[in-house]
Parts: C-alpha cells; sequence; structure tokens
C-alpha cells in the first residue's frame, strides 16, 4: 500500500501532469444486463423514482393480476461498445493523457470482442465484470485482459462456474486465470452487500473470500459510485490485505468514470505490471465524484429511460425487458407498444422536467449524507 496514491483533481488540477497516460475501469454497456434492486436503497429526497416505480407496478397488477418484483425486471445501459469507449477516452484524452479503456459488462465479453474488430481499439482488452457465488452472497470481480485466442473458452468456463458453484473448483479457475502475466483481477465494491445478507454477514463471508482466494487477487476496487465512507473502508480493506488500491468507476449511463488510474504505462499490459508486479497505483478522482451520490445516481436513471435516436437500442422500452412467470423474458416493447401506458409516460415526462437549471440546484445543495463527505 505504500505505492497506493490518492488524487482529487479538484484539490490538484496538475496531478494528471506527472502521467502520459491514464486508465478508465469497470464500465459497462449494452451487453449488460442489469435489475432494478438497486432502487431499493436509492437515496434522494425526490419521489419521481418511488411515483415511476408505483406506477409500473400498477400497470403491471392490472395487466398480470400479480405484483412486479424489481429482480425480475432486467435492463441494459444505452451505449454500445464503440459509444462508451468513446465516451471514455475523450474524458482521458481531455486531461491531455493517452487513454487506455477497459469496459467490463456483467458475465459478457462481447465489448471487447466487438471492439478489437473496429478500428475505434483494435487492442481493446478483453475484460467482464464475473458473478462470483460465494456462500450465502455473491461478489463480482473484474476480469481484465483475458487473451485474446482463448477469451471465449475461458469465459465459458467461469460462466459455468456463476452457473453451478463449486468451492473447490474457484480456486483451480483462479489460479488459471492468475498464471496469465497481463490479466488482472480486480474486486469491485467489495464493501456493497448487494445480496442484502446484513453488513455482519457480508464482512464475514469476504473475510472467508481473501483468506481462501485473496492470493489470486491482484486490488481492491475503490468504486465511482459508492459513497467515499464506502470507499475509506475499502481502502483499509486493500492495507489490511496487503493489495493495491484501483479505480473501478462503474458507468451506466453516460457520466464518464468519476476516477481513473494514472499510469506511466503506454498500454493495458504495461499497466497490469504496474498494479501486480510493482502494486503502483495511483488514483485520481474526478470532479463528478463531488455530485451527490443520490443526484448521480438520479441523473444515471435518467440516462436509462431517455431516449437515444442514435443508439442501438434507442427507445427505454427497447432496453427493458421482463421476467414473465412463465419463464420467459420479454421486451417491454412487446408487452408495452407506444412506449408503455400514458400514465408511465407522464411520469417520465416528470423526469425530464428536472433538467431545469433552478430544480438541478435545488437537488444539487441537498443536505448529502455524512457518509458521502469527501476528505
Amino acid at each position: 500500500m505504500k505505492k497506493t496514491s490518492l488524487h482529487f483533481l479538484w484539490k490538484d488540477r496538475s496531478a494528471p501532469d506527472r502521467y502520459p497516460a491514464a486508465v478508465s475501469l469497470h464500465g459497462h454497456t449494452l451487453h449488460s444486463w442489469e435489475n432494478l434492486r438497486f432502487l431499493n436503497s436509492f437515496k434522494l429526497p425526490l419521489p419521481l423514482i418511488p411515483a415511476v416505480l408505483r406506477v409500473a407496478g400498477w400497470q403491471h397488477r392490472r395487466a398480470t393480476g400479480r405484483d412486479m418484483a424489481l429482480a425480475r425486471v432486467l435492463w441494459t445501459p444505452p451505449l454500445a461498445p464503440d459509444e462508451a469507449y468513446r465516451l471514455e477516452a475523450r474524458q482521458i484524452s481531455n486531461l491531455g493523457l493517452q487513454p487506455i479503456v477497459s469496459l467490463t459488462d456483467h458475465d459478457d465479453i462481447e465489448s471487447g470482442l466487438a471492439l478489437r474488430r473496429t478500428p475505434v481499439a483494435p487492442a481493446a482488452p478483453v475484460s467482464f465484470e464475473w458473478t462470483v457465488p460465494f456462500g450465502p452472497t455473491f461478489f463480482h470481480l473484474g476480469v481484465h485482459n483475458l487473451p485474446a485466442a482463448q477469451a471465449r473458452a475461458v469465459f465459458a468456463d467461469l460462466r459455468d462456474y456463476t452457473a453451478r458453484p463449486e468451492p473447490n473448483r474457484l480456486r483451480d479457475l483462479l489460479e488459471i486465470l492468475a498464471a496469465h502475466e497481463d490479466l488482472l483481477i480486480v474486486l469491485n465494491h467489495p464493501l456493497w452487500d448487494e445480496a442484502d445478507i446484513g453488513a455482519r454477514a457480508h464482512r464475514q463471508t469476504l473475510a472467508a473470500l481473501l483468506s481462501g482466494y485473496g492470493r489470486w487477487i491482484h486490488a481492491i476496487e475503490l468504486n465511482g459510485l459508492r459513497s467515499w465512507d464506502e470507499n475509506n473502508e475499502a481502502l483499509e480493506l486493500a492495507r489490511a490485505w496487503q493489495l493495491p488500491a484501483i479505480s473501478g468507476g462503474d458507468r451506466h449511463g453516460l457520466e464518464p468514470n468519476a476516477n481513473l488510474n494514472l499510469t506511466h504505462a503506454a498500454s493495458f499490459a504495461g499497466f497490469v505490471a504496474e498494479i501486480r508486479r510493482e502494486r503502483l497505483s495511483a488514483t485520481l478522482f474526478m470532479p463528478q465524484y463531488r455530485e451527490t451520490l443520490g443526484m448521480r445516481w438520479f441523473e444515471t436513471v435518467k440516462d436509462i429511460v431517455r431516449c437515444h435516436p442514435q443508439a442501438q437500442r434507442p427507445r427505454w422500452v427497447d432496453r427493458f425487458f421482463y421476467e414473465c412467470e412463465d419463464g420467459v423474458t420479454r421486451p417491454i416493447a412487446e408487452l408495452w407498444p407506444n412506449e408503455g401506458p400514458a400514465l408511465l409516460r407522464s411520469v417520465f415526462a416528470m423526469l425530464r422536467l428536472s433538467e431545469s437549471h433552478s430544480l438541478r440546484a435545488a437537488l444539487r445543495w441537498t443536505v448529502p449524507d455524512p457518509a458521502e463527505m469527501l476528505p
């Protein structure tokens, strides 16, 4: 940890000047399948998000006679791989640095493979966010830079573990991954209790993961969409386990990652060497991280439901899906033509009202949760 450093661009504008490049890690594209469980913990003193859920639930009960389960509502982020890459690269280029970008969709490697077939990023790392069931919960590992020629075969084994976890097999899989010197394994948002098993049980299970498998984990993530209080605890976790702390923006919408890694490397493989061998990490928090977390998630929700005319899936009903009671996952466009019922469209129109400068200013100056206060 002695070689891990934190930089805040709003405090030190010259921090990037000491490096030739920056790395953007952990961004999502339309290849990621998400659900709406995160809205259960949504914190913003504005009733629009609960209103959207109430209206959608009412419409679902009216159509099916059953309650709508948030875990069954699936969606994909709006950006295609090339669009996501350009968004992240542009932020880095605006700092005067060479961009290095690793996109990590949930349990899917298509974004990296797609980029490698284009002139946009023919050397893009093939990476993904691996869901690892573990005891009563699950963790997410950022697996960056799979060997391109073997990527599909290796990924198939990892996906099979997610579907049919066997604790004894996890050690073998991690050992195989770590044997590739240019591959990076990051424990993403380690303190986030996504399975909702309780903070104490989550931390006990996290300790068991690191005790049994920490030798194959190369870094602990400081997440750009988690509170500073949680990231500070992740920093202490990294110190305790003598691992580098590394950036991970976790972008799902149109806001570029709120943190980056500054690097002296000219390639992703060179960056991996800094982290794995030199244990050298310099994390730069961008100005958007200063925004209250609730406001930033609110902006992400708006990105999710707004129309993107140039996107592969332009309307929100093209990007939302529902796991129906008969076991079939259907697009909302099939269930709700014309972009949903009129009442729901009205609620989305209310969301767009938040674009007004005065309302945004009022929300921005809402007193934040103390857990979000920065150093």
